[in-house]
């Protein structure tokens, strides 16, 4: 796996993870926790997460061969779906928006809405298969995608450690800010996986 594409990879996934935009629903979602209580649930939320995703990093392939869908439609398809999910982080309800939104009450807030749909949200687990695909010709190449998803989440965990701090300082709209712009850096490489997928379905070039 070359230097290029981890680093790709690695701004796909911080991307639709959104470590920042967990950050006010985390503090929604934790408001009427003690700081002991605060921790144990990010701490929770991060590991429910991080297994989610690396179920759909094993078993991703084994789906696409038993249903018959080849790489490349998949790439494509993939693209568009994330290119959509993409827009919606630019133009639609950014993530503290619309997640905000689905906090009820603060009963097993770890699982719902932290660790699903906030960290390991639809996104993330597309993008996750579409990596593990890429980079499913060695173990290294998939030892490599599953130490940045690590990585990731360890961030994503210590960002909400610091949650209270953070959110003083830069508030909702900050965080909003920040995942518009993930949004656009997202939107590009998922028009790239679209023409990547083109390219090899049609063996052009």
């Amino acid at each position: 796996m070359s230097v290029d594409i981890i680093i790709s990879s690695f701004v796909v996934l911080w991307s639709v993870i959104d470590p920042i935009g967990t950050i006010p629903v985390f503090i929604a979602a934790t408001k009427n926790h003690s700081e002991q209580e605060k921790n144990h649930i990010a701490k929770v939320s991060s590991f429910v997460a991080f297994f989610i995703l690396l179920f759909f990093m094993v078993v991703g392939e084994v789906l696409l061969r038993r249903v018959g869908v080849p790489l490349s439609a998949f790439q494509t398809s993939g693209g568009i779906i994330l290119f959509v999910f993409a827009m919606n982080m630019i133009f639609g309800s950014s993530k503290p928006e619309e997640e905000l939104q689905l906090i009820k009450n603060n009963n097993e807030v770890a699982i719902f809405p932290l660790a699903i749909p906030s960290i390991a949200s639809p996104g993330a687990i597309l993008a996750i298969v579409l990596l593990s695909e890429s980079g499913k010709s060695t173990w290294v190449s998939q030892s490599i995608l599953g130490l940045l998803l690590v990585l990731i989440l360890l961030a994503n965990y210590l960002l909400m450690r610091s949650s209270n701090r953070i959110h003083a300082k830069i508030g909702n709209s900050g965080a909003i800010v920040l995942s518009k712009v993930m949004g656009l850096l997202l939107a590009s490489m998922a028009a790239n996986n679209v023409l990547l997928g083109i390219k090899a379905f049609f063996k052009l070039g």
